[in-house]
């Protein structure tokens, strides 16, 4: 889908794109800044929504040109999908059938839009259609940079629908940051409450149900089917803009690869196809011929340079989403292997690193909180997992005659799993064991809960820094230092956040502080930050006349911890503030850094995003 600049290197963990709030106007992310600022290449999911035009949300760049209705979005190299459209009594569409090369027969006499009638007929007396809901949904997303408070409320439209023990599947963007979610049948005028059962944020899948008895009522559960095939017909189903009632475009698979997903920042299985998506087609379904269900509609590329490539989640991602849901009782998520990777095609490279066969990946760096950092060392060579042979580009055989990235097979594990890696070391074929779990994000990507963690000490307001922080403020108010941590730099133990000073409420107890915004705290008299969990606990716990925080750049303040305690009252009330710091930081403090690895110096001279080389060259799968 992006078009790499680099097949140097690449490289295996999962999710480094950025996304951007479900729940507000798409944003670019600096990574899709760096690596595309001459492109107006985007992907990025959405639901049509109703979103108040004066958003608080920066536009920026070439990719803003997103529309408002965009619910949700994320910074890639792609596009969006949308989710919309409306129920109701169905008129029947007539949409293209388009088949595959070389199968129309030319004895066939009947005209083309006979065919394609006939095709469409054949969905609704199988009362495929039937099984296809509305999806209503009112989004509140967090602010920020105001904590402690959430923004203007907005609504969206997208498409979801049954797969049997009263439940229902749509994308995760579609209910991001949801409040209230409704659903209303074809041919019904009633909206029945939905609950959020589990939502995948990494796949781009949620799971809904509906308590109410009557909107089951005649409801017929659709069926998966496996993988296509290329040029296979697909019908795509869902409530798009354009219109109230279900709509139908139909296309051919175009290709079946390893897809960056937009929402997710992950990098999974995904279909093209050709058929028109638009927003509000996010959460429909995808049928073959059969009129089986194969994937999941969520996102399209957008591009001067091309035009009709959208984007399917196959059923096998489905599958294992669902799978986790049913093993552990919520969703887990796909997990990752922890180790960056460079190719072995250069022959030389390979003769020095005594790899005698044309195969093999070479481990460039492994993630500290990732099991692998146990078994494997920078310069080992992989050539197999599971016992399946990693080709030196990194790829590995994928159906008869296809091959596809080694994440892959990654991604068919579940967190927990064991994988058996064969590797060359120093000549020496071995074989070791690693336990894949999902990646720790020294930045999350998305915020557990929903609401940031804050804590405001005399009008300091610290946060850990996250994505959605990032495309909320200017990447100049930022500091290209903080962006390069956000980039480059690799979590060293569980837990491990960049705390910063997002701003100071001007008080008479900070005087001459006012102007600070956006600057990494790194230590509270004396003591490094590990997150901002531990940063609460060295105030609560501090018996010093003073609290001394060290900045980046040896930037200090200092403020009269007696004086600082008392401030906060009149601050709050000054500000308008419900509390001096978030419901979590109210909970006892447990220290999750493991001995000595806090103190590990910075891994990081290799970007974490892939997007600054492109998809054949960094990657983290």
């Amino acid at each position: 889908m992006a078009i790499a600049v680099s097949n140097c290197y690449f490289s295996v963990l999962t999710s480094t794109a950025k996304f951007n709030s479900a729940v507000s106007v798409a944003q670019p992310s600096l990574a899709a800044s760096l690596w595309s600022s001459s492109s107006c290449h985007t992907l990025r999911p959405v639901c049509r929504s109703n979103r108040a035009s004066n958003s608080r949300r920066r536009a920026s760049s070439s990719e803003k040109s997103l529309s408002e209705n965009e619910g949700v979005a994320k910074k890639l190299n792609g596009d969006v999908l949308s989710s919309s459209g409306g129920g109701g009594k169905t008129r029947r569409p007539q949409p293209a059938a388009y088949k595959p090369f070389g199968t129309q027969r030319k004895e066939k006499k009947e005209s083309v839009a006979d065919q394609k009638q006939a095709e469409v007929r054949s969905l609704q007396d199988a009362d495929i259609l039937n099984a296809v809901v509305k999806v209503y949904c009112t989004h509140t997303a967090p602010d920020y940079s105001l904590p402690w408070q959430k923004q203007r409320q907005f609504t969206s439209t997208g498409s979801a629908f049954m797969i049997g023990d009263g439940k229902l599947l749509t994308n995760a963007h579609c209910v991001e940051h949801y409040t209230q979610v409704k659903v209303k049948r074809r041919g019904d005028d009633t909206k029945y409450v939905a609950k959020v059962l589990a939502k995948g944020v990494d796949c781009d899948i949620a799971l809904l149900t509906v308590e109410s008895e009557e909107f089951w009522k005649g409801a017929e559960p659709l069926h998966f089917g496996s993988l296509p095939h290329l040029q296979e017909a697909v019908t795509v189903v869902g409530y798009p803009l354009g219109g109230d009632t279900i709509s139908v475009t139909k296309g051919v698979v175009s290709r079946i690869e390893v897809t960056s997903y937009a929402h997710g920042s992950s990098d999974l299985l995904g279909i093209q196809i050709d058929a028109a998506i638009n927003p509000g087609n996010s959460g429909g379904p995808a049928f073959n011929d059969q009129g089986e269900c194969i994937g999941v509609a969520f996102q399209v590329y957008r591009s001067e340079e091309a035009e009709n490539i959208g984007y399917v989640i196959p059923t096998t991602v489905v599958s294992h989403f669902l799978n986790d849901y049913e093993r552990n009782g919520k969703y887990t998520g796909f997990p990752c292997l922890g180790v960056m990777l460079q190719k072995l095609e250069n022959p030389a490279l390979r003769a020095c690193l005594k790899v005698e066969t044309i195969e093999g990946v070479l481990v460039r760096r492994v993630e500290p909180t990732c099991d692998a950092h146990n078994v494997l060392k920078e310069g080992d060579v992989i050539v197999s997992f599971d016992d399946v042979h990693v080709g030196c580009e990194g790829t590995v055989p994928f159906r008869s005659n296809e091959r596809i990235a080694f994440r892959y097979l990654i991604s068919q594990k579940f967190a927990g799993d064991v994988a058996d890696l064969g590797i060359i070391r120093a000549g020496q074929f071995m074989k070791v064991k690693a336990e894949l779990n999902p990646r720790v994000h020294l930045v999350p990507y998305h915020i557990d809960g929903g609401q940031p963690s804050y804590l405001i000490i005399a009008g300091l307001v610290f946060t850990p820094l996250s994505e959605p922080l990032i495309d909320e403020e200017c990447d100049d108010s930022i500091g290209l230092k903080l962006l390069a941590k956000a980039r480059y730099s690799l979590a060293r133990f569980k837990g491990e956040q960049i705390v910063i000073l997002s701003q100071v409420l001007a008080n008479e107890v900070n005087i001459g502080y006012e102007d600070m915004s956006n600057q990494q705290v790194l230590k509270l008299n004396g003591t490094p930050i590990k997150n901002i969990r531990h940063l609460a606990h060295l105030v609560d716990s501090c018996k010093h006349k003073y609290l001394v925080f060290e900045f980046e750049d040896n930037y200090i303040t200092v403020l009269e911890r007696e004086a600082a305690l008392a401030s906060s009252t009149s601050i709050l009330k000054d500000y308008g503030i419900p509390a001096e710091r978030s419901s979590d930081l109210l909970e006892p403090y447990i220290d999750s850094a493991v001995d000595g690895q806090a103190d590990q110096e910075d891994l990081g001279d290799s970007p974490v995003s892939n997007l600054e080389i492109g998809f054949d060259g960094l990657i983290w799968a």
